[in-house]
């Protein structure tokens, strides 16, 4: 059940494609001529979209792509940084904390949200990666955080929170302070992404894990997001204290009282996400 007031949640996105089916998401960025760059219309509706998502019950799962031999190369120099020089600080301040209002509501979504990096994937769209539950690379992709080399801060979006808890602080103060690339393999390695497939596997892979996610324990998983998201700036005590009411509460779930009843009749559990 979910609580809505007067707006009504969009059922079409003028700024990038978004097709539900089997209650699988997939968000294609589609500006393969500008390699997938973001506009400050793209920004917006990224933010509407993951707001809006928790409040739909048609989508278990999300997938994020791009058109092209791109991923998202980030913030498109011209429609953004061209603008952005023209700002005064409210305005300034008012686009900074859109784009983490982007970051913020991926990562307070509960649906899982998995990035099939198709090619290129730099800046905001790396940030857009990391916000992800699920990185998947292509060989040939490589990871750019290129804030610093516009001559602003490495930390963008809340890359200098999410990246050291992927990689840890010492790879992520180097990849943050000069930008260099990082390829797939070495991203497999230091844990920036899960796994790398060939590009003509990318997006049944995506799928598969998609289907996983959305024919699982749904409630569970999106207690787990909860979880590993809060519990990061917690201590000890408080982290078992939000665990143990946590699982309180799903041992009263029906998807607990299915796995019994499929355990003691051989069976498998048909999750509800109840």
């Amino acid at each position: 059940m979910s609580f809505t007031g007067s707006v009504p949640s969009n059922d079409q996105w003028h700024h990038f494609d978004l097709w539900v089916e089997d209650r699988v998401a997939t968000l294609t960025f589609t500006r393969p001529d500008r390699l997938n760059a973001l506009t400050f219309e793209v920004y917006a509706d990224l933010r509407d979209l993951f707001r809006q998502i928790p409040l739909r019950d048609d989508i278990d799962a999300v997938i994020i792509t791009g058109q092209g031999r791109a991923f998202c190369s980030g913030g498109d120099v011209n429609d953004i940084i061209g603008e952005l020089v023209t700002f005064d600080p409210k305005q300034l301040l008012e686009f900074t904390r859109m784009t983490g209002q982007v970051i913020q509501n991926m990562r307070e979504c509960p649906v899982p949200i998995i990035a099939a990096i198709n090619g290129t994937v730099a800046g905001a769209g790396a940030v857009i990666a990391l916000a992800s539950d699920f990185r998947l690379v292509v060989p040939g992709a490589q990871f750019r955080f290129l804030f610093t080399k516009v001559g602003l801060s490495g930390g963008d979006m809340g890359s200098a929170y999410l990246l050291p808890r992927l990689v840890g602080l010492g790879r992520a103060t180097e990849i943050l302070m000069f930008g260099d690339p990082v390829g797939p393999e070495r991203a497999v390695e230091i844990g920036l992404a899960n796994r790398m497939v060939e590009a003509r596997e990318l997006i049944d892979t995506a799928n598969e894990l998609a289907r996983r996610l959305a024919d699982g324990p749904r409630f569970g998983y999106a207690m787990t997001k909860l979880l590993l998201s809060r519990e990061q700036d917690m201590d000890l005590a408080g982290a078992l204290e939000f665990e143990a009411m946590t699982q309180a509460l799903l041992m009263g779930s029906e998807d607990l009282r299915e796995f019994h009843r499929a355990f003691t009749s051989g069976q498998q559990p048909k999750w509800t996400g109840r």
